[in-house]
């Protein structure tokens, strides 16, 4: 998911923010999830020496609910989005909406302007896993995407497009975001612009529980989702007027992480679609509030200050910072693994070295495309559409 970058408030001296290795570790997290589900769908890890190494259940337990990963994503975005706006501007009322959606275009649509021919092509070229299998016309689709109403298609054909369906979460945060500068704007103060986000916090999980019946509604629509990024738009304003301990953050981070991992193994997404992502989301937030919070993460003089970094979360974090690189491009590693071999023809021993091979060449395509062309682009566009020398985001 795009956002503007692991930071939280404060300014390095050059004026960059810095990133927080905890926020990345935890969005490296929700993206590890949701490349296990996918490679999941296509090759079923139930049935592969995972479940023969930790048992089945613990394997049906990790593998089949990955969108709780978005749910995730959309409270890191919010939260991070506000306090980056917060930073910039000092004050919500004071957003300037064409630097905001300046920033937002130099974030999402070179990656997007990359994988949408790479796409098209495939599609036209009538290769499998890249060709709608429902008469949608891809010049629509793509439009869709372009647009910001792909979910909305999604959800009256169905899914139709492998390449494709993934970039639904890009129509709900860019929706939400087109509104992010006009409600600040006009209401001014939190006072009157934490209460709209709350009323979409309250209503997330009433829409979700009169769309049972459709998959595609209850995870993908634009009020199933909003609850979660308004929660992080709650917590960032919050995080500005609290200080809590280093202690009294590891606590509060432990219990949320330990919440979060409990609503993800205790049963499938769809039979606890209702309360199931507000609980996730509630417990990133809670993440994330301790962080922006924490007297460890500002200082009393406003630069941020890192959180410890230890060794096993250095790959993670490394994801995290990554991550909208690896969830927009996997899609196109594994529909062309899955083209090299079918999902009946990968034997049963082979299944964990084909997932091991997916995932490295998943970072691999990652990190090409954000060191060598969506961070140079997005610095460039900053640049261009601000007027003035920026920092990519990172």
């Amino acid at each position: 998911m795009p956002v503007d970058g692991g930071s939280v408030e404060g300014r390095r001296s050059a004026g960059s923010p810095r990133r927080d290795h905890r926020i990345d570790v935890l969005r490296g997290a929700s993206i590890l999830v949701v490349l296990i589900l996918h490679f999941n769908l296509a090759y079923n890890l139930v049935k592969s020496p995972f479940s023969a190494i930790f048992s089945e259940r613990v394997v049906n337990a990790i593998v089949w609910n990955g969108n709780y990963g978005v749910t995730i994503f959309f409270v890191i975005s919010g939260f991070l989005i506000t306090s980056t706006s917060l930073r910039r501007f000092g004050s919500l009322g004071q957003v300037s909406a064409k630097a905001f959606y300046a920033f937002r275009v130099a974030r999402i649509f070179p990656c997007l302007f990359l994988i949408l021919p790479v796409i098209t092509i495939l599609a036209i070229a009538r290769v499998p896993f890249f060709a709608s299998n429902k008469p949608v016309s891809l010049w629509l689709a793509t439009f869709s995407v372009l647009t910001f109403w792909h979910n909305v298609l999604m959800a009256n054909v169905g899914y139709f497009n492998y390449g494709l369906n993934v970039l639904w979460s890009l129509s709900v945060e860019e929706v939400f975001y087109i509104v992010f500068p006009l409600l600040c704007l006009a209401l001014r103060k939190p006072r009157w612009i934490v209460p709209v986000w709350i009323a979409a916090i309250i209503y997330g999980p009433i829409y979700r529980s009169r769309h049972l019946d459709n998959e595609i509604l209850y995870l993908y629509a634009y009020f199933a989702c909003f609850d979660a990024i308004a929660l992080g738009c709650c917590m960032a304003v919050l995080a500005k007027s609290v200080r809590v301990s280093r202690a009294l953050r590891n606590i509060v981070q432990a219990a949320a992480a330990l919440t979060m991992a409990a609503v993800y193994v205790y049963k499938p997404i769809g039979d606890n679609a209702v309360w199931g992502p507000t609980i996730m989301a509630v417990g990133a937030a809670a993440f994330l509030l301790v962080e922006g919070a924490s007297r460890d993460v500002v200082s009393s003089s406003g630069d941020a200050v890192s959180a410890p970094v230890f060794l096993i979360s250095r790959p993670i974090a490394w994801m995290g910072k990554h991550s909208y690189e690896l969830y927009l491009f996997h899609i196109i590693v594994l529909a062309a693994m899955r083209n090299v071999i079918a999902r009946r023809d990968l034997a049963y021993g082979y299944k964990p070295l084909w997932f091991f091979l997916f995932m490295a060449l998943s970072l691999l395509v990652a990190w090409l495309i954000a060191r060598f062309y969506s961070e140079p682009l997005n610095a460039n566009i900053r640049k261009l559409l601000s007027g003035r020398q920026t920092v990519p985001a990172r």
